[in-house]
């Protein structure tokens, strides 16, 4: 077995090859003057391991021209983030199903599938292989412990981040609780006023993506209005779009942290262990 990877995701699948003791295989990527995009891999093996995090679309394509090359080797897709996985339903006339398509795209000419904390698990079917969605909620939780908060309370933001926050809260002792989010565009939100035992304590929001930050912000708001002492932001994908990071430190968050699924500055913890050990099965 050997791990190649693109370049969104180089440092993660270093990670998953000492772990392993696998060969990591060398890349040369280049780019043509009219955009396209080229590389020359090293020696590659009968038995692969792509890994690669779907953010923007050069990622997709990066992917594509990989399983290109371990063609004939049986080939494991590690996805960390799959970009498009929120785009799982067709809620008007003459929208694509994003999600399916995609996945159908990355599952052709591979053996299995393996995820991580994918945001609907309903398309997992889509990619017409074998695929694991692996969890870091034991990875958050032991974030969170390493954080200077005293007995903290795990919140979600909204009702899709209620599992796991009720989840993390039960393994690290903690009380959890979650919000009620109203999304009136693709970068606006409402959180519904709730009033939560926050008065002098530790919050920690958690959530599967950060995207433009807008829910953790105005999360935070209402927190701090009630009373909160501090209040940190964990996520599994840090997307962080759009000045996100700037967005959720000006709305009084004192730490952001993700893991690196997407790789950033934000990364505090890595997927590698899980991900190895999904490989390992």
């Amino acid at each position: 077995m050997k791990i190649i990877s693109t370049r969104r995701s180089q440092v993660l699948a270093g990670r998953i090859a000492e772990i392993l003791q696998k060969p990591l295989v060398d890349v040369r990527w280049t780019q043509f003057p009219d955009g396209e995009i080229y590389l020359r891999s090293g020696e590659i093996s009968d038995r692969m391991v792509i890994v690669g995090s779907l953010v923007e679309s050069d990622d997709l394509i990066e992917l594509l021209l990989l399983t290109d090359v371990c063609s004939g080797s049986d080939i494991t897709l590690v996805l960390p983030y799959m970009g498009y996985a929120r785009q799982d339903k067709q809620f008007n006339p003459g929208e694509p199903l994003s999600a399916r398509i995609i996945a159908r795209t990355l599952g052709s000419g591979v053996s299995r599938v393996i995820t991580v904390n994918l945001h609907e698990k309903s398309i997992v079917p889509f990619f017409g292989v074998p695929t694991i969605d692996t969890s870091l909620a034991g990875e958050m939780t032991s974030a969170i412990q390493k954080l200077s908060c005293n007995s903290p309370l795990i919140l979600g933001p909204d009702i899709g981040a209620a599992e796991l926050a009720q989840n993390i809260g039960a393994a690290g002792g903690w009380e959890s609780d979650h919000l009620h989010k109203v999304r009136l565009s693709g970068v606006e939100v409402r959180i519904e006023p709730k009033e939560i035992p926050v008065k002098g304590r530790d919050v920690v929001i958690i959530d599967d993506i950060i995207s433009t930050g807008g829910t953790q912000a105005t999360a935070a708001a209402m927190l701090l209005e009630q009373g909160a002492a501090s209040i940190c932001t964990v996520c599994v994908h840090g997307v962080l779009a759009t000045g996100a990071y700037t967005h959720l430190k000006s709305a009084g968050i004192s730490q952001v942290i993700s893991s690196d699924t997407i790789e950033s500055a934000c990364s505090g913890y890595t997927a590698a262990r899980i991900i190895a050990d999904a490989l390992n099965r």
